[in-house]
């Protein structure tokens, strides 16, 4: 066996070494550095316009800008981003490295009352146009009270108070930081963007000049002669301009306006290296606050521990020593006088209602929690970089494929640990391969229909729509099958204990048990909510959200929460005879879901108080929903299991006949 073995291991590291050899650099995911020698052109990039009042992108051109002389050529997307509603086009802003100028590009015909009425309408909804050069966004600076504050992007235009008129912004300042890069073969080692390579020797030549390490601008709003600009070409040298404060001076949107759109840039040198240029954008703020998140969630952890810690050591563990003390005689007494948790030994691993579902729930929970555990991981160590657009989301629907194998292995096991047979494992892994994926799809196509109602480039594509049904049944639903294929071939997981044929009845009690089943998501969701807030923020309000270190932190601690929660809550169950604790266990944990939607609603509420209209509440709630589902069918599974192992170990330690 170890004979044929070696070729094997020989030919793969053949191939690894030639692998590593043909490549002269190698990087983490990202964009390669890109070094610019004096006055080569480079153009920037329009990404989809964008607000956090409507949370509905649309297409740059869908506004009357100056468009690219060769035509509007769209940059490929990946799967990510076409699901995010980017829509990255070329544009006429051309810049030559280390060329200060101020240049014309077009003077649009007189605007139409359409046009008047959408740029109207996009100013008054804040939206901002996304910039993009060398994979770098344009970020803005400003000062509010004193505080400095920056953002990407720039408006459309601006409204001044206490009036009704709207300004369009039609004159960019740029500011490109550029450093001078020698070829030196230095080993890049980045935050995450380019990761790390080594310039071969050969490249170093080649790779010498200008690195572009920062990309700032200024919008104005500026007044132009028609019939002077008129007589310009694009790139046509002009004066510099100061950004006026009068509003004389400054463009009004207006039916009949001609509109004249100008840009002047200036390159500055800069000591920023090329693997720090993205610190600007992903500054951490309210490290503090992480860091009580974090504690808070240790001192939950540390609470529960001990209650474990004393149900086990000293409950369990005295009642498990002091039968074990026992004749057969006394056993068979004490048997006949047994209290709490030891009187439903005949029916605690009665299958329970609605097992099937059951079974595929956890199998999809399974799914779910190894896509965002592995995703986390990655993450964190700099693999998912914000250059890379759509990366996240990619690989997180990549994963969430390939992970069908192990929920239809794991749904098809435990189908045969209830059931004792194979029988119907088919079933079981067709519905665990149809069941989250399909409500994903029933609320995805209710908002996608909206947003082709609103004509928002955020609608994905009828084309896209055929990928992703592709990518689901030609991948993921063979796959669960394969699991569940496996999962038979598997050991089924044997119950300690016999179950009678006549279930017993549960006493009734002062309360319904699902009030406690509630009120224990508490205790996750306490663990959750501060990081919960920023990643909402990230995913709302656009910031960056680059603190995946802190969130794995908090995954893992939400992990164990879980896990406590659960456990403590089935042996309260087991305590007053209520056998009935598989589906307890699952929504113990699992509750936590209701409190993060409930929570989304009070974000909606209070934090996005610019958000505007009925659509852009429906998109927010229909993502919140999706996200709360996905979140319940992770924590309640990492509950039931830990639960399962719990209850199966605790009924192995007693020899009651």
């Amino acid at each position: 066996m170890s004979k044929m073995r070696m070729p094997t291991i020989y030919w793969a590291s053949l191939l690894v070494v030639l692998f590593v050899h043909a490549c002269n650099a190698f990087y983490l995911p990202g964009s390669y550095m890109h070094t610019y020698s004096n006055g080569e052109p480079i153009f920037a990039k329009v990404n989809s316009l964008t607000s956090i009042e409507t949370e509905l992108p649309f297409s740059y051109y869908s506004l009357p800008y100056c468009k690219p002389n060769g035509g509007i050529k769209k940059s490929a997307e990946n799967l990510g981003e076409l699901l995010m509603g980017d829509q990255i086009d070329n544009s006429p802003y051309r810049f030559r490295m280390n060329i200060n100028e101020s240049v014309f590009l077009c003077t649009t015909p007189p605007l139409s009352e359409h046009e008047v009425k959408l740029l109207k309408q996009r100013t008054r909804d804040l939206y901002q146009v996304n910039m993009i050069l060398d994979n770098l966004p344009a970020m803005r600076y400003a000062t509010q009270n004193g505080v400095n504050i920056q953002w990407t992007g720039f408006p459309v235009g601006y409204t001044p108070q206490n009036s009704n008129d709207d300004y369009i912004i039609n004159h960019l300042k740029f500011k490109i930081l550029v450093h001078e890069y020698e070829g030196t073969g230095v080993e890049i080692i980045g935050t995450g963007e380019e990761g790390m390579g080594v310039i071969s020797e050969a490249d170093k030549k080649k790779a010498s000049g200008f690195e572009i390490v920062g990309f700032e601008v200024v919008p104005c709003s500026v007044k132009y002669d028609p019939a002077v600009m008129s007589k310009l070409h694009v790139y046509d040298n002009i004066s510099s301009v100061n950004c006026p404060l009068d509003l004389d001076k400054s463009q009004i949107i207006r039916e009949h306006e001609r509109v004249s759109f100008t840009y002047e840039v200036e390159f500055v040198k800069s000591d920023i290296r090329w693997p720090s240029r993205w610190d600007a954008y992903l500054k951490m703020e309210g490290a503090r606050v992480h860091w009580f998140s974090i504690l808070n969630s240790l001192m939950v952890i540390f609470f529960l521990a001990g209650i474990v810690f004393v149900i086990f050591l000293r409950t369990v563990r005295r009642d498990l020593t002091r039968y074990e003390e026992l004749d057969k005689e006394s056993q068979a007494q004490m048997n006949e006088e047994l209290s709490g948790w030891k009187l439903v030994v005949g029916d605690v691993f009665r299958e329970p209602d609605c097992s099937k579902l059951l079974c595929v729930m956890v199998g999809d929970g399974v799914q779910i929690t190894g896509m965002a555990v592995v995703t986390i991981v990655f993450a964190a160590l700099g693999f998912m970089s914000p250059a890379s657009r759509g990366m996240l989301l990619t690989g997180m629907i990549i994963l969430y494929l390939f992970l069908g194998i192990a929920a239809g292995y794991v749904s098809v096991r435990l189908w045969r640990t209830m059931k004792g047979t194979s029988e119907g494992w088919r079933s079981v892994s067709w519905s665990a391969a149809c069941f989250f994926p399909g409500i994903a799809f029933v609320i995805l196509t209710v908002l996608n229909f909206i947003l082709w109602g609103s004509k928002s480039t955020g609608a994905i594509p009828i084309s896209l729509y055929f990928v992703l049904l592709a990518l689901w049944f030609c991948v993921s639903v063979p796959l669960t099958l394969l699991g569940g294929f496996l999962g038979t071939r598997a050991e089924a997981i044997q119950y300690p204990v016999r179950t009678n044929q006549i279930p017993r009845e549960i006493p009734a009690r002062k309360y319904p048990s699902w009030l406690l089943v509630l009120g224990a998501g508490t205790l996750p969701f306490g663990t959750l909510f501060i990081e919960l807030f920023f990643i909402l923020s990230s995913i709302w309000l656009g910031r960056f959200y680059y603190v995946f270190g802190f969130l794995l932190i908090v995954l893992l601690l939400l992990v164990i929460v879980c896990a406590e929660v659960s456990v403590v809550l089935t042996y309260m169950h087991l305590c007053v005879e209520d056998w009935q604790w598989w589906w307890k266990a699952f929504f113990a944990s699992g509750s936590v879901a209701l409190y993060v939607f409930l929570y989304s609603i009070n974000y909606l509420v209070f934090d996005l108080q610019s958000l505007s209209g009925p659509v852009s509440a429906i998109l927010y709630l229909g993502y919140s929903l999706l996200m709360a589902i996905a979140i319940m069918l992770s924590t309640g599974t990492i509950g039931f299991l830990m639960s399962f192992y719990f209850v199966h170990y605790l009924f192995s330690s007693v020899k009651i006949d």
